[in-house]
């Protein structure tokens, strides 16, 4: 199979070609991306030479770039958006116009050439839940998005269902939930806490920290990318949870204790607007029907974080 991977040179797309190359050494990949300040090639430094891996830059919003890499392949498994919160608040209209209008151009693109689509998106789509119920987002929870980010990935996933029930594109949806691990900008909160406390610097938390998210190992991510793009029922979405619902304060305390770090670099901050309280995702429906569920636990996987950026952003 050939692929083409948007967004391959950010977070979680380069960790998905890393993996991707790994398990299925037979394909080939394209990485289609625009380099933003999110992208980077470095993370894909190892596989850069495969004869079986391309990087062509391209914007997603430019229908002739698209055109040019899109008619070449099977497949095409989407990341490229505008991902950070706090960005969207602060210019909502580069939201719209990459995480929307861009994956309405792929969407075109593929119906031309009838390239199976899988697209990633994210458990934020769905709004905030309470802190203390046992409630969960799953693959039928109503959506209430509540930023200009999570707005523009709830747009996106409606245009992917739209093209395949219209359209008939054979098209796929994941919905994770927030992701970490190696090759992670340090921007978002757990590679910003460890790159800064290997400085020796504050941490900054939101509020007092009550905000609980679920947290997935990024690598148990692609292995569902992977399992819905070959075992997959087309036109479903599939839910993906780390099953880790943390509070950011204990994340931040459980940061300090594997770096031996004081509390005292804690740094409380003004919280920010509409910040929702708490995520969790039911992902018993991957489990059952494609077999999926995570394997790294939190505890491993934030050890491996560390250890990672230890390595490649040097120990204070």
């Amino acid at each position: 199979m050939k692929l083409l991977v948007t967004g391959g040179a950010g977070f979680i797309g380069s960790n998905f070609i890393h993996y991707w190359l790994k398990q299925h050494p037979q394909d080939e990949i394209i990485n289609f991306d625009k380099l933003t300040y999110a992208g980077n090639l470095e993370n894909l430094r190892a596989v850069e030479n495969l004869p079986n891996y391309k990087f062509v830059k391209g914007d997603i919003c430019d229908a002739k770039s698209v055109e040019s890499v899109i008619s070449a392949v099977q497949s095409v498994v989407h990341f490229a958006a505008e991902s950070h919160v706090d960005r969207s608040i602060m210019e909502p209209g580069a939201f719209v116009q990459t995480n929307v209008v861009g994956t309405q151009v792929l969407l075109q693109a593929a119906l031309k050439h009838n390239v199976r689509f899988h697209h990633v998106s994210t458990d934020e789509v769905f709004g905030s839940l309470s802190l203390n119920s046992a409630e969960k987002f799953n693959e039928l929870t109503p959506y209430n998005p509540r930023s200009p980010y999570s707005a523009s990935k709830a747009a996106a996933d409606h245009l992917v269902r739209a093209y395949h029930e219209t359209y008939g594109l054979p098209v796929t949806i994941s919905n994770c939930t927030n992701n970490y691990g190696p090759w992670h900008f340090p921007e978002k909160m757990i590679p910003l806490f460890i790159t800064r406390l290997l400085k020796n610097e504050t941490i900054p938390v939101y509020g007092q920290g009550i905000n609980v998210r679920d947290w997935l190992y990024v690598e148990d991510h692609c292995r569902a990318i992977d399992l819905i793009l070959t075992k997959g029922k087309i036109g479903e979405t599939y839910c993906v949870g780390g099953g880790t619902e943390i509070p950011n304060i204990a994340v931040a305390k459980f940061i300090l204790q594997l770096m031996d770090k004081p509390e005292t670099l804690i740094e409380y901050v003004k919280d920010r607007p509409g910040h929702d309280l708490r995520y969790a995702m039911d992902y018993s429906k991957i489990k059952n029907e494609l077999g999926w569920q995570p394997q790294v636990s939190f505890a491993e996987g934030l050890e491996q974080t560390i250890a990672w950026f230890k390595e490649h952003y040097g120990q204070s």
